[in-house]
């Protein structure tokens, strides 16, 4: 019996590939740039399913010129790139990777933090650039980070990973979710609840980790950072639309806050030209970029692949309701 045909919008990682291989007749994109938009409706039309990056939107179009499609497996996390409704009326199941960048992401927003805390970045370039001309006391002064107060708005389990992290340098955790946390959790880290206005007001430093959707989607406009004290930091790690960039520009230009480290941007790969400021420190989505764990993440969406298509239930489906064996 002829295997199932998938394709690939990257090259993936050789486990996932040995995984799909095994089950399936897998076609990977090669080439270092991105596909289009039309090279993917072309490669899809015959195609059982599909592994995609989240950069890849798959919405009605989409789904609709790939009528064999029976699962779209999604190498992230967030899931924002796919529409779930379409999927679920056209019988496609939705997959994702949760779980297996939790700690990796929680680090990568601890080293943003630190570093836009201490000045890091401008300290790198003072030393490489022939600028450093010897010690002196008040030279590259950044901020403690050792018993200040840390605002956490989402509370999964990265929002918890990072707080985690904050209990070492005996910081006061703050949180603000849509679901409080249980009374254990909230003892174990040491952390209590505000709603976002308060945390706001008292934090230090503020760290998303919210999905993006309709309700947090410009979350951190011009009225929430001028609740912000002006010795605040805030970094992201979620998605860049969680905050209004262009009120974080203006925030930091007036000095409503210190600065902000940033993962993710509203509109990538742009990034504002107000943000490419000294106070500011940057990353092109690297959050979960580890080898080991986006290893795994490429090897558990293989894995949903395989499992339908075997007809068993996928370990990760976001809408379940639509699963019917293969």
């Amino acid at each position: 019996m002829a295997k199932t045909r998938v394709f690939s919008t990257h090259p993936l990682f050789d486990e996932a590939r040995v995984i799909l291989d095994g089950q399936c007749d897998a076609e990977y994109w090669a080439k270092p740039e991105r596909p289009s938009r039309d090279e993917i409706v072309s490669r899809i039309k015959d195609k059982d399913g599909l592994v995609c990056l989240l950069t890849d939107r798959v919405n009605e179009d989409l789904l609709r010129a790939a009528p064999k499609l029976r699962i779209v497996a999604n190498v992230a996390v967030g899931y924002d790139n796919l529409d779930i409704p379409a999927c679920t009326k056209r019988g496609v199941i939705a997959t994702n990777t949760p779980g297996v960048l939790d700690e990796t992401t929680a680090d990568f927003a601890w080293t943003l933090l630190m570093a836009v805390a201490r000045r890091l970045v401008e300290g790198d370039t003072y030393a490489r650039n022939g600028s450093w001309k010897g010690w002196n006391l008040d030279q590259m002064c950044g901020t403690d980070v050792w018993g200040k107060t840390l605002g956490i708005v989402g509370f999964g389990r990265i929002g918890r990973a990072v707080a985690r992290r904050a209990t070492g340098f005996k910081m006061r955790i703050l949180y603000t979710a849509t679901k409080r946390a249980t009374v254990e959790i909230d003892k174990e880290l040491g952390a209590e609840y505000r709603d976002l206005n308060a945390l706001l007001a008292e934090s230090d430093f503020v760290t998303l980790h919210v999905p993006l959707n309709s309700e947090t989607r410009g979350l951190l406009d011009a009225p929430k950072f001028y609740r912000m004290k002006p010795t605040a930091f805030v970094v992201n790690t979620a998605r860049g639309p969680v905050i209004d960039e262009a009120a974080l520009v203006h925030a930091l230009e007036s000095g409503k806050i210190a600065g902000a480290a940033l993962d993710v941007f509203e509109q990538e790969p742009f990034i504002h030209p107000g943000l490419k400021r000294a106070n500011v420190v940057m990353a092109p989505h690297m959050g979960s970029a580890s080898v080991e764990t986006r290893s795994k993440m490429a090897a558990m969406a293989a894995l949903n692949v395989v499992a339908f298509f075997r007809g068993q239930r996928p370990p990760n489906m976001l809408n379940p309701e639509a699963f019917k064996t293969p």
